[in-house]
């Protein structure tokens, strides 16, 4: 993974994208380059959940700052995935209350307030920096999924966390969609 860029070096990357419900949550972690080196940052989706939390640990640790951007349901519908996506990217950027000498993003995703901004396609898995914010995104999104489970219960969210397993559209179906679905996905639209 490349780690030799110099400056405020940020990754910035999302967790629950492809959800049926739930917020998307995307992460940006600085770092003051060359960062140290953390054994076992990758793709968060390479990772164990037990693997995740304690590189997360370690990360919120080293890292110069970590910002954290959320889209609610609620702004998935009403703008699309996509631009919500963006809009908690941006989010993220901002809550770190710095300006970064680079931004690397994770996929092809353009952010128009930051031109000093890169887009890596397999970020996740090519670039430490990329992978940290993964791993950031993905602990946060979880914790938050695991929260809303005790709040709508039925629906496997300690488990699936939103993702349209089998069991969870077998509980949309069964009991409709709960204020954490997204209303215009498919899988769940149907069920409305």
């Amino acid at each position: 993974m490349e780690c030799s860029l110099k400056g405020l070096i940020c990754g910035v990357d999302e967790a629950g994208r492809g959800s049926l419900a739930g917020p998307v949550v995307s992460a940006c972690v600085v770092w003051k380059g060359p960062p140290k080196i953390i054994e076992g940052v990758k793709d968060s989706k390479l990772l164990s959940e037990r693997e995740r939390v304690k590189i997360y640990g370690l990360i919120a640790k080293e890292a110069y700052r970590i910002g954290i951007g959320i889209s609610t349901p609620e702004e998935i519908d009403r703008l699309n995935i996509l631009r919500a996506t963006i809009l908690a990217m941006e989010r993220a950027i901002h809550k770190t209350g710095v300006k970064p000498d680079l931004v690397l993003i994770d996929g092809n995703v353009k952010l128009a307030g930051f031109p000093q901004s890169k887009c890596l396609i397999d970020g996740d898995r090519r670039c430490f920096f990329v992978a940290s914010a993964s791993i950031v995104a993905k602990v946060v999104r979880d914790s938050i999924m695991r929260y809303y489970s005790s709040i709508y219960p039925g629906y496997g969210f300690e488990k699936n966390m939103g993702y349209g397993t089998l069991e969870h559209r077998r509980a949309i179906k069964e009991h409709g969609a709960s204020p954490l679905h997204r209303k215009t996905f498919k899988g769940v639209r149907e069920f409305i």
